[in-house]
């Protein structure tokens, strides 16, 4: 089994599907709602967060999985549920569901990727001569 802290394949198409999430995410949230374009975006969102946590069971360290793990298992579900507000045009259950999975399996997450014992982490900051 390769390192977990090497980009690998996995690893470089986790990072890629989280990142483009971030971006479109902020697009979608910026944007004007309920529009075709925002329902298009809004599928393709939920397609790059879904490979974001279907990828993470692929990634898994020397003592198995981690904590990370249950919260791939629970933005699975709650990217259903989402789905499903939208669909049934439960607006606003639908905005703070997905609000939540924003804030909360991207930008929250993605900040425990920046710590220096962590891939991304170790990569950026090496960069910068900080390591």
């Amino acid at each position: 089994m390769p390192s977990p802290y090497t980009w690998t394949p996995i690893i470089v198409s986790h990072t890629v599907f989280a990142v483009t999430s971030l971006m479109l995410g902020a697009l979608l949230l910026r944007g004007r709602k309920g529009h075709r374009a925002h329902r298009i975006m809004g599928w393709i969102w939920v397609g790059c967060m879904a490979s974001v946590a279907l990828i993470s069971f692929a990634i898994v360290g020397p003592k198995g999985f981690s904590w990370i793990h249950g919260l791939s298992v629970f933005t699975l579900g709650a990217l259903v549920v989402g789905v499903w507000f939208a669909r049934t045009h439960q607006v606003r259950s639908h905005r703070i569901q997905m609000i939540s999975l924003y804030v909360g399996a991207l930008l929250i997450t993605g900040l425990f990727t920046l710590l220096p014992g962590r891939l991304i982490g170790r990569a950026i900051w090496s960069g910068l001569g900080l390591t």
